[in-house]
């Protein structure tokens, strides 16, 4: 993928002003990017990339099965293409049948957030464009002039706004394939030269993109639905660990949070028979126990169920959770129980949080944390399973580790995404815990600052925010080798700017 087709929302609808170094960030790829100069009329934002729309195309379990052309004829994927590692279209070869007579068209395919990104990317003066047969966009739009005469044009957003429970947080991108990286790319050729303050600046800056892009996400959901359900769906998402991301947030949707609680009554328990009810995870109810307490527990639960089943048998499908080699601590039925806990409890979730940003700004990220591995039932914390032994020490619901990922990726782009937070988002950027060590992290690292890089550099919760949004911006859309990826003349223009001009190498 070449510069001029980077996959940023260059039309930002919400730009707080805690985040004050994101603004930088999206400034840095596109200095001078003819190409890319803002549009003489407005467009709609789009808070996730190209890269989440060549997912959807990719894999069927997105791909809407019922698609039309902008002229309304019904489409049948028969091969989406094969997935293009190199310059040139999103896929090769794909194969479409069209209309009621189902014509059968051919080629390569290539998909826009905007109809007009064809023309502005410059697509149609480059020869590796000629076989394009389907222009595939998210938004709605004349799609003049065609990329190819007798091109097809597909426009996804209304077929996939009828599909129940699709969300583009629940795609997994970094998860399909991308380029190999050069042995040393040119990126951590222009870093090598920074200082580590201005290193260290690149992060930081990235990692606050990267949280505005969260808030702005929630913003824009916020409009459309109670502040609470949104912050509710996002708790379940990020309870649900890597693997259950789209079951957690499907069941917030199947059992949505004011609902739960005036079902439970705001009693935690109850509320916890309901979740796990809908969420298919109920222990059985006709199993003999041999732990008086696991029985009596057991029994409690179904009580509380039997009389709700029937409010949500005819809901969607039941949640599919991954179970397959999980830590049992990790496992979604415990998890559920701090969800029960936090939205359905003595103090509610919005309100704790509210509460601690507002009355203690320096020190409210960890008293929230705090919060967070305090979460207690007492048959739960005593067990590792469900219906395991009790064990000598406690087991908490919520980690350490999952709980600076949630304050990180769900409290702070919630109070970001509202109004009359910017103090307490602004105070705790910097007292964020950080997240454990991950794949993309340790790769992206490795990348930009070689093999014996200092892991200082990142060693707070903001700079590695800020390396997962740079490969998701530059690594995983690359498919040039590092030959056309625009990361390291942006990084060389940033250092001249700011005196930290790199050396020569």
């Amino acid at each position: 993928m070449s510069l001029q087709a980077m996959p940023y929302a260059r039309d930002v609808d919400f730009d707080p002003p805690c985040f004050p170094r994101a603004a930088e960030y999206r400034a840095w790829p596109f200095a001078d990017t003819s190409q890319l100069r803002e549009p003489a009329v407005r467009r709609p934002a789009f808070p996730y990339s190209e890269r989440h729309l060549q997912c959807v195309w990719y894999d069927p379990e997105w791909r809407p099965a019922k698609l039309q052309t902008s002229d309304g004829e019904l489409v049948t994927v028969e091969h989406p293409g094969s997935w293009n590692q190199e310059a040139g279209p999103d896929f090769l070869g794909a194969v479409l049948r069209i209309g009621p007579d189902r014509r059968r068209v051919a080629g390569d395919v290539e998909l826009h957030i905007h109809p007009a990104d064809w023309v502005a990317h410059g697509h149609g003066s480059d020869p590796r464009y000629q076989q394009v047969r389907v222009h595939v966009t998210y938004f709605p739009g004349a799609a003049e002039p065609q990329p190819v005469p007798g091109a097809v044009h597909i426009v996804l957003r209304d077929a996939l706004a009828r599909q129940p429970g699709f969300a583009f947080e629940h795609i997994d991108v970094a998860a399909y394939p991308y380029g190999a990286r050069a042995d040393r790319p040119p990126c951590a050729q222009v870093l090598a030269g920074f200082p580590p303050a201005a290193r260290r600046a690149v992060l930081l800056a990235a990692g606050e993109e990267r949280l505005r892009r969260k808030a702005e996400r929630l913003r824009q959901r916020m409009a459309e639905q109670d502040p609470e359900q949104a912050l509710y769906e996002e708790t379940l998402a990020a309870l649900g660990y890597k693997h259950n991301k789209a079951a957690g947030r499907q069941l917030a949707r199947l059992a949505p949070v004011a609902e739960l609680r005036a079902v439970s009554g705001g009693q935690p328990i109850a509320a916890y028979a309901v979740l796990l009810g809908v969420a298919g995870l109920l222990p059985s109810g006709d199993r003999r126990y041999g732990d008086p307490a696991t029985a009596r527990w057991v029994r409690q639960l179904w009580d509380v169920w039997w009389r709700q089943r029937a409010r949500y048998e005819n809901r969607a499908p039941t949640p599919e959770w991954r179970l397959d080699g999980m830590r049992p601590t990790n496992h979604p039925a415990r998890r559920l129980m701090a969800a029960a806990l936090m939205f359905a409890g003595p103090t509610l979730l919005p309100t704790t949080i509210t509460t601690l940003a507002g009355t203690q700004p320096r020190d409210w990220v960890k008293a929230g944390r705090h919060y967070l591995e305090s979460l207690h039932d007492d048959y739960l914390c005593a067990r590792l399973s469900l219906t395991g032994r009790p064990r000598a020490t406690p087991v908490a619901l919520v980690g350490a580790t999952r709980a600076a990922a949630m304050l990180a990726n769900v409290w702070i782009p919630w109070l970001a995404a509202q109004d009359g937070y910017t103090e307490a988002v602004t105070h705790a950027l910097e007292a964020l815990p950080p997240e454990g060590d991950n794949g993309i992290v340790k790769q992206t690292a490795f990348y930009l600052f070689g093999r014996d890089h200092a892991p200082s550099l990142y060693r707070d919760a903001l700079t590695r925010q800020g390396l997962h949004q740079i490969f998701q911006d530059f690594c995983l859309n690359d498919r040039s080798r590092c030959g056309q990826c625009g990361f390291p003349d942006a990084l060389a223009r940033y250092g001249r700017s700011s005196g930290s001009a790199p050396k020569d190498h």
